[in-house]
Formats: structure tokens, C-alpha cells, sequence
């Protein structure tokens, strides 16, 4: 048999078909492409064509370089290689020609974050076959070198995801694998990469992640890289203490030298461990589909060892680690770790960089981040604003600097930090580029939050920013924009008096005809012009708002925002004492206590009608008809024990102007104030002088009881007095003699209630003083407004 098999070899003949010729992509080499076809002589004598292969031969010109003679390498190129016809020299010249000039590939090359590009010490002369599988598996039990060359041909044969499914049916070569990784990693840093790129090719489909798993390949790599790590702190002191050396010593030729030495060992050790990252990282990232498998990279400490690794200069690494961050950022306890690891500080180095892709990945990881207080804080410290300020013009990532910098807009501690920065001009410009068309939600919700601000207020209106928002949001009737001037309105000083030429606008819009959103602003706006040259009087009859104001003012008229507004408007027209009398005839006093029984539970309606009592309480025509007329008072002191520190206030200061000109009620407001204070040591004489078996200290000295069936408060020499001070005649509370002691009299908060009040009694309480919680610094309202698709996961 094996006779007639070597006769049969004698008529088998092969035959080359000479094929094409081209350029390597990559390497500097011409890639020569042919066929071979195999022909066998028949039982009968005849030819019979056989097996018909193509194949290629890749000849690398390792010589060629600028100065080569490109005809002379031609030549023998040709004379070397008989797959290439005489007839082609000058086609090889051409295409010598082209590798000679050709540029290097850019190293900026973008690669998405799943492809992880080709590395040194991949590159092989022989070609994987999967047939050999197991000649690859005998190299992995031979000595380091063998198991490096086994483990990049199975690596070859890895890359190509129709091997896959042989491969897994492999279980001897993966447990091989495996193995020479758990027992050899520290060995060779190169078989280390190579094993872990093999795996990271099944981790690449979502179906393979339990045969990373069952190997346990994830945990292996969450070690290596956790030694790499601390082998580059080492080689971080070793450097130091060699520079530092140098430094001390610069004329000593010999350390000089071993400085350099070193440090070109540490760039080729860096270049390797770096590449060892990367395809340890890119495994744990595939892995970490499965929260339960991130979680347990969590409890590794990854996050600390991602950030660790962000002061690296590698710029695919880099993507790499803040694309992990990113994905690890949307769960509390992730973002938690980034903040204690002060991640920012080290993201904020990255935005100066010019690779697009680490940028645009670095601002998405920061969008998330944004959305905690303390981090924003951080970025604040790290001078992100002004520096993403500065990126806000360009296209592909000025959007995602906008959403940045919303959130930090939304705290107010930081808002008067743009002004000082290019940003508040380009976002102005933005606004006015829109013209008619519909604007970004993020922009103008961005302005809306910066003029909450004075300072940022005044740079929005200089020019002629003010008259160009009032031209667009009174011609398109754009609630977000009337909405930003209401903000800008709100700021005493220069920025209030620009308003006075628009008042008449602002207005002609109040009306039952438009949208109630629009008027709840354009009321507002004008509610907040507590400007004392403004003739209320004229504006009221030119535009008949009366009517309007009046009939608002009932509870269900109109959704409650508007109504809140409407009251406050009342409050600001009835600083002018014409205005303040038109509303008293018009019977808006009696309206408000009705809206003040319907909405006693909100505190914001409550602290706004009593302001709008404390303003008229000023005028004499409207001061008579609230202590004469109406039930105001009682429904005051009733509120002056309320739980708001506000309206409290309020009621206070409304309560000591009517004392003053109503004895009656003054000495009510007083006797309230003094129960309040003395409610605990009242109670108990009560309750004494009620009992049965009455005490020794309840009678006088003339056996009389203190209590006979009189009220307490006619008994002054009960209260607390101060000798040769003030006389104990019953109308001066236990607090009065504290604020004494301490020298707080006469300060705010001091006696009477807590209104300030001059030598001569009269208060320096101005009417325009608006209560804290009026539009513009309500704690509970939010300025701005959210948008969708701004984290990015």
C-alpha cells in the first residue's frame, strides 16, 4: 500500500499561478497573491484536475527606508521571489515607491472602547490553524518562551470569532490556559497580556461570560492589576530618588547616566504593563454587564484602582478607564467612591487634551457626576467653569459643557462665579442666534438659573441684552424667556430701574385672553418693581387692572400660582398711598381674609397677604378701614405664634404699627405677646390658685389670696421687674430684661416684637422690604427646569 501511494506521487504534478501584487496596510511589505492548483494523472492515462488553493506570501522590506535605491531593491526583489514575473518589475517599483512615502498611521486613530487594538509582541511568522490546536496547547507546558509563542498562535485563532465555538469545545486548551496564567503571570508580563486578550475575546459576546467566570479570570485580573499598580508606585520612587539624585549631584557624569539608563527601562516596562491594563481592564468591562459581577469588582475596590489609574498618559488607556467610570458612576455607591478618591481633580487634566474621543467620554462621566452637590462642589474647586465655559462653542461637545454647567447652576452658592467668566456673553449670543425658532430647553434653563443671580443680572442686561430678550419674549409670548427677565427683575439697583421703560408692556399683557403660564410671568416681573418713582396709580387706570386683581383674588378663580402673584402684585401697588386707597374701596381687604381662611395652610399665601396688611397698615385712609372695618387684626395676632419664622415676622412688625395708633389693640397685641412668653409660669399660678389645698406662697402678707376671681395680668407686681430699671408695670415681657443684659436693645428682634424701632418709637422698617419667601427667593420653588437624555449611562 504505501508502494503504490509513492508511485501515485509521481504523477502529481502542482502547478502556480503567478496572482496580484499589493501593499501590506499596516507593515512595510508587499503582499503577493497566487494560486496553486494540483493535477493528477487518472488510472486511464488522463489528466485530472485537483485541490485548487489560494494563498498569499507577505515579503517584509526591513531594509527600506528614505534613503533606499527603490530600482536596485526592485530588482531583487524580483530575482528572489519567482511568484513574481520579470514583466512586474515596474509595478514593484511603484509599489516600493508608495511604502517609502507612505505616512505612519496616526496614533489617534479612533477605535471604539470594545476594540482593542493589536499591541507589540503579537506579531508571528506562521500562520494559526486551528488543526494544530493541540501542538499550540503541548507549547503552554514547555519553558516561558514556548508558552508565550503557544499563546499568541491560540490568540491568532481567538481573534477570529468563528473559532470561538471550536474553542470552547476545548476544554484541555482553555484549562491549559488558565493555568499558565494563575501559576505564571509574574513571569512574563507579555504571556500575561497575551492569555487575557484570549479571554477577553470570548468576553466579548455575552453568551461566553460564564466560561470567563468558571475559569475565574475576572478575579485573577482584579490581582494583576492591582500589582501592577503598585509595581508603578515603585517605579515612581525609584525614578524620584535617582532624579533627586542628579539634581544634588549634576556634574557626576556616572549617576547622570544611570538616570537615563533607568529612565529608558521605565518607558519600555510602562509601554508593556500598560498594554496589560488595558486587556485586563476591557475584560472586567465586558464582565461587568452583570450588576451582580460589578458589584463584586466593587467590593475590590475597582473604582479606587480605575481612578488610581487615571494619572497615566496613554490615551486609549485612558478611554478605556473613564468609559469604565462612566458605566460605574450610575450607582450611589460608585459615585460615593469617586468622591472620596476625588476622581474630578484628576478628570478636570483630561479636558485640556486634544483626543475627541477621551474628551467627549470625560464630560459625559462628569454630566453624571454632576448631578451630586458635593461633586459639583469639587468641580467648583477644580476650575471647571471657566474652563468649560471656554468649550461652549464647540459643536460636538458644547452641549454636554452646557449640561455641566446647569448643574452647577442650580446651587446658589456658585451662581455669581460665571459672571467672571466668558460664559454669560456666549450663552447670549446663543439666545439671540435662535431668532424665532425654538430654543434648546438646556440653554434656556441655564439662563434662567444664572439671572437668579445680581451680579450675573447685570452682565445679562448690559447692552442692549435686556431690550432684546422683552422684544422676543413680548412678540413670541415665550414663557421661558419672560420667565428669565422675571429673575433679572428681582435685583435691587440698577438692574430694577432699567424696567421702567417696559412696565406699559408688561401690563398690556395682563388679560383673561392669554395663556395663564404667560401672565403668571409677566405679573410677576411686574410685582417685583418695588421702585418707589413708579406712578402705580397711572398704570392701574391706564390698563384697568383693578377689576382684574379683584376678581383673581378668589379661591378657585384661577390656578394657584396665579393668584399667589396677583397677591403679591396688591403688595407692590399698595406702597403708593393712592393705590392702596383704590384697593380699599374696591373691597379687596375683605376679599384677601377670605382668601386667607381658604388658604391658611400654605404659608407662602399667609406670609404674602399679611405683607400686603403690612403696606397698608403705612397709609391712613387704609390703616382705619383694617383696624375699623375688617377682622385683620384678630386673624394677626392669632398668626403671631405661627410656626414660620416669616410670617411671624411679618405679623410682628404689621401688629406694631397698629399699636401705635389703636390703644385698644395694642394693649391686646401686648397681652398676647406677654401670655406667649410667660404661657409655662401662668399655667402653674392658674392651676395653683385653682387647687384645693392652696399653698403658703399663693397668699399675700395680708393672708389675701394673689388670685381672687381677677385675671392674672391685672396683678403687675406678679411680673419679673428690674429695680431702679425699669418699673414692673405689667407691660414688659421676661425677654425685654434678657436682650437687656445681653445689649441686644434696640437690634432686630428686640422690644417691641421684632420690628426695629428708633429714639423717637417710629419704625425703620421700610415698605418695600418684601418678605423672604416673595417670588425670587422662595426656598421651595425650583428655578429651572429639567430635560431628558442629559446623563449619559
Amino acid at each position: 500500500m504505501e508502494k503504490l501511494q509513492a508511485e501515485d506521487a509521481r504523477y502529481l504534478k502542482r502547478k502556480v499561478k503567478r496572482g496580484s501584487l499589493d501593499v501590506h496596510p499596516t507593515e512595510k511589505a508587499l503582499v503577493v497573491q497566487y494560486e496553486v492548483e494540483a493535477t493528477i494523472l487518472g488510472e486511464m492515462g488522463d489528466l485530472m484536475v485537483g485541490e485548487r488553493k489560494e494563498c498569499q506570501k507577505i515579503i517584509r522590506l526591513k531594509s527600506l527606508n528614505a534613503n533606499t535605491d527603490i530600482a536596485s531593491l526592485a530588482r531583487k526583489v524580483v530575482e528572489e521571489c519567482r511568484l513574481i514575473h520579470p514583466s512586474k518589475l515596474p509595478e514593484v517599483e511603484q509599489l516600493l515607491f508608495y511604502l517609502q512615502n507612505r505616512k505612519k498611521p496616526d496614533k489617534q486613530e479612533k477605535h471604539s472602547p470594545r476594540d482593542l487594538t493589536p499591541f507589540e509582541g503579537m506579531e508571528l511568522d506562521e500562520e494559526a490553524n486551528i488543526n494544530s490546536i493541540d501542538d499550540y496547547v503541548e507549547l503552554l507546558y514547555e519553558d516561558i518562551p514556548e508558552k508565550v509563542r503557544g499563546a499568541t498562535l491560540i490568540l491568532h485563532l481567538a481573534r477570529n470569532p468563528d473559532n470561538l465555538e471550536e474553542l470552547l469545545q476545548n476544554e484541555t486548551a482553555l484549562g491549559a490556559l488558565a493555568r499558565v496564567l494563575r501559576e505564571d503571570w509574574k513571569q512574563s508580563v507579555d504571556m500575561a497580556t497575551t492569555i487575557i486578550y484570549i479571554f477577553f475575546c470570548f468576553s466579548s459576546f455575552s453568551q461566553f461570560h460564564g466560561l470567563v467566570t468558571h475559569y475565574k479570570i475576572g478575579a485573577l485580573c482584579m490581582n494583576i492589576i492591582e500589582h501592577e499598580l503598585k509595581r508603578y508606585d515603585l517605579w515612581q520612587d525609584e525614578l524620584q530618588k535617582k532624579k533627586k539624585a542628579c539634581e544634588e549631584d549634576p556634574d557626576n557624569q556616572n549617576v547622570k547616566k544611570e538616570h537615563e539608563k533607568s529612565f529608558k527601562k521605565y518607558q519600555g516596562l510602562l509601554i508593556k504593563q500598560e498594554q496589560l491594563l488595558r486587556v485586563s481592564l476591557y475584560l472586567l468591562l465586558n464582565l461587568a454587564e452583570d450588576t451582580r459581577t460589578e458589584l463584586k469588582m466593587r467590593n475590590k475596590n475597582i473604582v479606587h484602582m480605575l481612578v488610581k489609574t487615571l494619572d497615566r498618559e496613554d490615551e486609549e488607556l485612558l478611554v478605556l478607564v473613564v468609559s469604565f467610570l462612566k458605566k460605574l458612576s450610575i450607582f450611589l455607591e460608585n459615585k460615593n467612591d469617586m468622591a472620596e478618591t476625588y476622581a474630578v481633580e484628576k478628570l478636570a487634566r483630561l479636558l485640556a487634551c486634544d483626543h475627541e474621543d477621551l474628551l467627549n467620554t470625560t464630560l459625559r462621566l462628569l454630566l453624571n457626576l454632576s448631578f451630586d452637590t458635593g461633586l459639583r462642589r469639587q468641580m467648583v474647586q477644580t476650575g471647571l467653569i471657566p474652563k468649560l465655559s471656554l468649550m461652549l462653542a464647540d459643536e460636538s461637545q458644547g452641549q454636554l459643557c452646557m449640561c455641566i454647567l446647569y448643574h452647577i447652576s442650580v446651587d446658589d452658592r456658585f451662581k455669581s462665579m460665571f459672571a467672571y467668566t466668558d460664559c454669560i456673553p456666549q450663552l447670549m449670543k446663543m439666545l439671540f442666534d435662535c431668532g424665532e425658532s425654538p430654543m434648546d430647553p438646556e440653554l434656556i434653563s441655564f439662563c434662567i438659573n444664572l439671572a437668579a443671580n445680581k451680579r450675573n443680572a447685570q452682565v445679562i442686561c448690559e447692552g442692549n441684552g435686556l431690550k432684546m430678550l422683552m422684544k422676543r419674549g413680548l412678540k413670541l409670548k415665550d414663557v421661558l424667556i419672560m420667565k428669565m427677565i422675571r429673575n433679572l427683575s428681582q435685583h435691587d439697583g440698577p438692574t430694577k430701574n432699567l424696567f421702567i421703560d417696559y412696565v406699559g408692556d408688561l401690563a398690556a399683557q395682563i388679560g383673561a385672553e392669554e395663556r395663564e403660564e404667560y401672565v403668571i410671568e409677566c405679573l410677576g416681573t411686574l410685582a417685583n418693581l418695588t421702585i418707589r418713582d413708579l406712578d402705580w396709580e397711572l398704570v392701574l387706570k391706564e390698563y384697568n387692572l383693578v377689576p382684574y386683581l379683584k376678581d383673581h383674588l378668589k379661591p378657585g378663580s384661577a390656578e394657584d400660582d396665579l393668584i399667589l402673584e396677583v397677591v403679591i402684585m396688591i403688595g407692590t401697588v399698595s406702597m403708593d398711598d393712592s393705590c392702596a386707597a383704590t384697593m380699599a374701596k374696591s373691597g379687596i381687604i375683605p376679599a384677601l381674609i377670605v382668601l386667607l381662611n381658604a388658604q391658611q395652610e400654605d404659608d407662602e399665601f399667609v406670609c404674602q397677604i399679611v405683607y400686603v396688611f403690612y403696606q397698608m397698615v403705612f397709609h391712613q385712609a387704609t390703616r382705619d378701614v383694617i383696624i375699623k372695618d375688617t377682622q385683620a387684626p384678630a386673624y394677626l395676632i392669632d398668626l403671631m405664634h405661627d410656626k414660620n419664622a416669616e410670617i411671624r415676622k411679618v405679623c410682628d412688625n404689621t401688629l406694631d404699627i397698629i399699636a401705635e395708633y389703636d390703644e385698644e389693640c395694642g394693649r391686646k397685641v401686648q397681652s398676647e405677646k406677654f401670655r406667649w412668653h410667660n404661657s409655662q409660669w401662668l399655667e402653674m399660678v392658674e392651676n395653683r390658685a385653682m387647687g384645693d389645698d392652696g399653698e403658703p406662697f399663693m397668699y399675700g402678707d395680708d393672708g389675701e389670696p394673689f388670685m381672687h376671681n381677677g385675671d392674672i395680668l391685672e396683678r403687675p407686681d406678679l411680673f419679673y421687674s428690674a429695680d431702679g430699671i425699669i418699673p414692673a408695670d405689667g407691660i414688659i415681657s421676661p425677654e425685654f430684661f434678657t436682650d437687656y443684659q445681653n445689649g441686644d436693645i434696640g437690634q432686630a428682634g428686640g422690644f417691641p416684637g421684632s420690628m426695629n424701632i428708633d429714639m423717637f418709637g417710629q419704625s425703620t422698617v421700610t415698605p418695600g422690604q418684601r418678605p423672604a419667601t416673595a417670588y425670587g427667593i422662595r426656598p421651595d420653588q425650583q428655578l429651572f427646569y429639567s430635560y431628558s437624555g442629559a446623563a449619559s449611562r
